[in-house]
């Protein structure tokens, strides 16, 4: 299972209370969308699911992440075998500088999930067949991968998250720095990637919340206002918060 359950969940940078008191079931195989104005603490809340706030100096949690009824904030827990199981995508690509190759391959060997070459290859090949690259790129694989298009590299590092085989798939805005058909091409990707992996996306883009994601949290000023599936979020809020931030009234 790749449910997440978040319960009682506050996290402190330093003095600042980012977090207060989350409270959220992210079903397995599903899009859950996180909207809401800038500050309002969905990408904090995006990146404690795979601890990746443990690298900011004074960050302090409370409360418990879980995940296949696992809290993730226990003490035996092992991060890197966490993150690996938790992939993240960032706002704008970040392939390393090596080939496409070495890239979709990197995981597999920093954490010995595979050292025989065919089994490399292998994974390689579907992980990029999985996001729709292969057929561009098989015959440049040992090209850099900084000579991709920003939306092929969006896709690469993707493959480079799937490549170690996660359960749950973390977006953080990876659209933001993409022209729309670029854009339309990666929501595509996330429907089809939905059927094999929890996705949780943190956007702006109210469109794009709408039109790929099947439940919406609704965060504000560090508290989840409103979780719902999505149409009901858009269409027939509970809360006027959530109305007047749909609506465009404010953020």
């Amino acid at each position: 299972m790749s449910t997440i359950g978040i319960k009682n969940f506050n996290l402190y940078y330093s003095e600042f209370h980012a977090l207060k008191n989350i409270n959220i079931t992210i079903e397995e195989k599903r899009i859950t969308s996180m909207i809401g104005p800038s500050g309002c603490g969905k990408s904090t809340l995006l990146r404690s699911i795979n601890r990746i706030n443990d690298t900011i100096e004074g960050v302090c949690t409370n409360g418990e992440i879980n995940i296949s009824n696992q809290n993730i904030y226990a003490n035996n827990v092992d991060v890197d075998f966490l993150r690996r199981n938790v992939g993240m995508v960032f706002q704008r690509p970040n392939p390393f500088p090596i080939s496409i190759y070495e890239n979709v391959a990197f995981g597999l060997k920093v954490n010995r999930i595979a050292s025989d070459r065919n089994v490399i290859a292998k994974t390689v090949e579907k992980s990029l067949r999985a996001v729709l690259l292969w057929d561009d790129i098989k015959d440049k694989l040992h090209k850099s991968a900084l000579t991709l298009t920003l939306e092929q590299q969006q896709r690469l590092c993707i493959a480079r998250v799937i490549a170690v085989a996660p359960r749950i798939i973390l977006l953080d805005e990876p659209c933001s720095s993409l022209d729309p058909v670029a854009t339309q091409r990666i929501e595509e990707l996330m429907i089809k990637l939905k059927d094999n992996y929890t996705i949780v996306i943190v956007t702006h883009n109210m469109q794009q919340a709408a039109r790929v994601s099947h439940d919406a949290a609704f965060m504000l000023l560090g508290e989840l206002v409103e979780f719902d599936k999505t149409e009901k979020i858009f269409t027939n809020p509970t809360k006027k918060e959530t109305e007047d931030y749909v609506t465009g009234r404010f953020g």
